[in-house]
C-alpha cells in the first residue's frame, strides 16, 4: 500500500465510529471493551422499540461516551413526540442523531426520513449534527431514482452522509463520484464490516427479532454470504483497496461507521491491532 493510502487508512480508523444494537447484554460488553473517546450510534429496531435505544444512548453517554442514537422516522409518532425526543437527548448531553426512514411500519406522521428531518428543521434545529443513509447499491425495495431524490431531499437537513455495506470499492468510487457530481457535498462516513463471526452473528439475528432479521437479510442481499464466510470478513482488505477514492479531497471522507454486530471487543481489537500495524 501506498504512503498515502496508508496515511489515509489511518486517518479513517482514527476517526472511527461504532454501531451497535441496544441489546441488554450491549452497555456491559461496551465498557468493558471500547475506550470512551470511540462514538458509538444505537440502532432503533421495530421489536426493541425506540424507548431501548433512547435509554441505551443515555446510560452511555452518560458513562462518557460519545453517543449517536437512530432516530427512526416511522418510529416517531409526530412533532410532539419529537420535541419530547430532542429535549431528552439534549439533557443527555447528546448533539448527534442519525435518521433513517427505518424498517417499521408507520406509527404516526412520519413515513419517510425527509419528513422528520424537515420537522426537526421547523423545531429550530435542536441537534448540531444529524446523519443520514446513502445506499451505494440498489435498496431492495426503493428504487434507485427514488434515493437519488431522497439524498437531494435530505442534504438540505443533513450534516453528513453514512453509507450502507457494500463490498465492491468501484461501487464506492463511482457512487462517491456522481453524488459530489450533483452537488451534494456532505462528509461521508463509510460503512464497513468489523471482524464477523458466522455463529455469533447468527445470534445476533436471533437476538434483534425474527421480522428485523428478515429486513436486514433483506437490505443485505448477498453481502451476507460474504460476511458469513469461514473466517469472517474484516472489511480490512475493502478499505484498502478503497483508499485512493477515500484519500481523494473531493471525495470528503471523513471516516469509518463500522457495523459491529455487537462485536464490539472483536471489532476493537480488531482497530488497534490494524492501526498498530500501520505505525509499525
Amino acid at each position: 500500500m501506498r504512503t498515502h493510502d496508508r496515511a489515509t487508512v489511518r486517518r479513517l480508523l482514527a476517526s472511527a465510529r461504532y454501531e451497535i444494537l441496544p441489546t441488554a447484554t450491549i452497555e456491559a460488553k461496551v465498557l468493558e471493551a471500547v475506550p470512551t473517546e470511540v462514538p458509538l450510534t444505537v440502532t432503533a429496531s421495530p421489536s426493541m422499540g425506540l424507548e431501548r435505544t433512547v435509554g441505551t444512548a443515555e446510560r452511555l453517554a452518560a458513562a462518557g461516551y460519545t453517543v449517536v442514537p437512530h432516530l427512526a422516522a416511522r418510529m416517531v409518532s409526530g412533532r410532539a413526540e419529537l420535541v419530547e425526543l430532542a429535549a431528552r437527548l439534549a439533557e443527555a448531553g447528546i448533539t448527534n442523531v442519525f435518521v433513517p426512514g427505518g424498517d417499521a411500519d408507520p406509527v404516526g406522521d412520519y413515513h419517510d426520513a425527509v419528513s422528520l428531518l424537515e420537522d426537526l428543521t421547523a423545531i429550530g434545529s435542536p441537534f448540531a449534527q444529524i446523519g443520514v443513509t446513502g445506499y451505494p447499491e440498489s435498496h431492495p425495495k426503493i428504487h434507485d431514482d427514488l434515493t437519488v431524490q431522497s439524498m437531494w431531499d435530505k442534504r438540505k437537513h443533513a450534516t453528513y452522509i453514512v453509507s450502507n455495506l457494500t463490498f465492491d470499492p468501484a461501487v464506492i468510487k463511482d457512487w462517491l463520484q456522481r453524488i459530489r457530481r450533483r452537488g451534494i457535498d456532505l462528509p461521508l462516513l463509510l460503512g464497513v464490516p468489523g471482524p464477523v463471526e458466522r455463529t455469533k452473528l447468527l445470534g445476533m439475528a436471533t437476538k434483534i427479532g425474527v421480522g428485523d432479521s428478515t429486513r436486514f437479510l433483506a437490505k443485505q442481499k448477498g453481502l451476507m454470504t460474504r460476511l458469513v464466510a469461514p473466517g469472517g470478513f474484516t472489511g480490512e482488505s475493502f478499505v484498502e483497496r478503497c483508499a485512493p477514492t477515500l484519500g481523494d479531497p473531493l471525495m470528503r471522507v471523513a471516516g469509518l461507521h463500522v457495523y459491529t454486530f455487537n462485536q464490539v471487543a472483536e471489532t476493537e481489537a480488531w482497530r488497534r491491532d490494524w492501526l498498530a500495524r500501520l505505525d509499525g
